[in-house]
């Protein structure tokens, strides 16, 4: 049975990265990173080539492009809203927001991201919106904005994380994968399940045995641990 979503936990978790120093080492970095925040923004969608449109649901062989290691570190909103998929539960808002100068358009990163939440097998039932309260953000960010959002943790630049508001999705993984999903339609739906989990207070999980379905809790773009793919919370089947 489905568990309602928790409280989120505002703490920084990654999908993920690793502390780069102790709490006290980060305090003393912090002063650093001062210069660099990335403010939030709401407006029109960024103005960038139309590069990825699926033809399915869930692609298989998504369009790769070339992303910049550094664009503005300004996010956009994507503006509209999608309503939730039919059924019980709570409905929970939240927002999609992709970083100005990726060669991604919002409403095609947005309607991917919608269709993974919604999908019978993810977390429940979610309200796309582009104003008001939200319980979290899904954010499309170049390595170098990844990087300043997920401090102190450390995504070298590869990795996405929750950073207590936000679900940080690191362009170059959204445009290249990982070598163990064979499918990058695929990986893209296990790294917004994965990151989004963190914010509805998901902690890591482990490879239950060798050759299960891995759960989507577990650093599946670092390595399997014997287990196979798996992007949904709630697979068909858990063999």
């Amino acid at each position: 049975m489905r568990a309602p979503g928790v409280l989120v936990a505002i703490v920084l978790v990654a999908g993920c990265g690793v502390p780069t120093a102790a709490p006290k080492q980060a305090t003393k970095q912090a002063p650093k990173q001062a210069t660099t925040q990335v403010p939030r923004q709401v407006g029109d969608e960024p103005v960038v080539p139309r590069v990825d449109r699926p033809a399915a649901d869930t692609p298989r062989k998504p369009a790769r492009v070339r992303v910049p290691y550094e664009a503005s570190g300004r996010y956009v909103t994507v503006r509209g809203e999608d309503a939730p998929r039919a059924g019980r539960g709570p409905v929970i808002r939240y927002r999609v927001e992709v970083e100005r100068g990726l060669p991604y358009r919002g409403q095609e990163f947005a309607a991917q991201v919608h269709r993974t939440l919604n999908d019978p097998r993810g977390w429940g039932r979610f309200r796309r919106v582009d104003s008001g309260p939200v319980r979290l953000s899904v954010a499309l960010s170049s390595p170098a904005t990844t990087n300043r959002q997920c401090l102190p943790l450390n995504t070298g630049g590869d990795l996405s994380c929750w950073n207590g508001s936000r679900s940080v999705i690191n362009a170059v993984r959204w445009a290249k994968g990982v070598p163990q999903y064979a499918d990058l339609g695929a990986y893209r739906q296990y790294v917004i399940s994965h990151e989004v989990g963190h914010g509805l207070g998901h902690g890591h999980r482990s490879c239950p045995r060798r050759g299960a379905k891995a759960p989507v809790m577990a650093q599946q773009s670092k390595s399997l641990g014997g287990c196979r793919p798996n992007p949904w919370p709630y697979p068909r089947s858990a063999a």
